[in-house]
């Protein structure tokens, strides 16, 4: 069943649930991220406890990401349309000034052909490295919009707002490069690397075989990936659903 064939209650279920997680991560990371920079005192007591704050700000980063991708699939708000796309343009822009066109647009190409030539997401130099992959990643995404948006953020907070650079570092930039690394080991590099196994279909991509809390720690249920490009409508809250459902399907074949 694809976002289309759901019922107007299903949608509006589907809608509501999405919504409210999408609320909850973001109000979560404004409300650490704001408590972090101008409440907080970092100092040598209090650094154990400034790593665990960048420690989940890093992950509520990734959820802020993952919450655009599901926009990207319109599975946020199904039929939703602008409202997709204005929640998802604004997460990924204040994840990392990030353009909400360019990148659906990569990603619907990543879908259509993942592991090849035209994958934007994958590296065809190196299907089994991770670092360099990471930085072809990078090279591809984070351009001249992102490193003006990043340098504005912290040029405002440092010298306008008299944020110390240090707190800047370790409770800002540290868990927003944290987070793309987590994003893309966990979204792009162990689903979409080569292996001896290889992969079960044309999708070239695999799943992790994680439990629950496992799954939502490491990507928000993300590494169930074949699940997802099996069902790209399927938002992030329902892939262990799917991923069940594939399991008892291969036990009763």
């Amino acid at each position: 069943m694809d976002k289309r064939s759901l019922t107007a209650g299903s949608a509006r279920k589907q809608a509501f649930v999405g919504l409210f997680l999408a609320f909850a991560i973001f109000a979560s990371w404004l409300s650490l991220h704001l408590f972090s920079m101008f409440r907080f005192e970092l100092d040598w007591a209090s650094l154990p406890l400034a790593l665990g704050i960048a420690f989940v700000q890093c992950w509520l980063s990734v959820g802020l990401f993952i919450v655009s991708h599901d926009a990207m699939h319109g599975s946020l708000v199904p039929r939703g349309g602008r409202l997709n796309d204005a929640i998802g343009g604004f997460l990924l822009f204040i994840y990392a000034g990030f353009s909400w066109k360019r990148m659906r647009d990569a990603h619907f190409a990543h879908h259509r052909a993942p592991g090849s030539e035209t994958d934007p997401d994958f590296s065809v130099s190196h299907p089994t490295r991770f670092w360099p992959w990471y930085g072809e990643f990078l090279r591809r995404y984070f351009g001249w919009q992102s490193v003006v948006f990043v340098f504005t953020v912290v040029l405002a907070y440092w010298l306008l707002l008299g944020v110390p650079v240090e707190k800047i570092v370790l409770l800002y930039g540290a868990p927003a490069i944290a987070s793309s690394i987590q994003l893309f080991y966990f979204g792009t590099f162990r689903p979409h690397r080569h292996a001896a196994e290889g992969f079960p279909d044309g999708h070239n991509a695999r799943t992790d075989d994680f439990g629950w809390l496992k799954s939502l720690a490491s990507c928000f249920h993300f590494g169930y990936h074949h699940e997802h490009h099996l069902a790209p409508h399927v938002p992030w809250w329902k892939l262990p659903d799917a991923r069940r459902t594939a399991i008892e399907s291969q036990a009763s074949s």
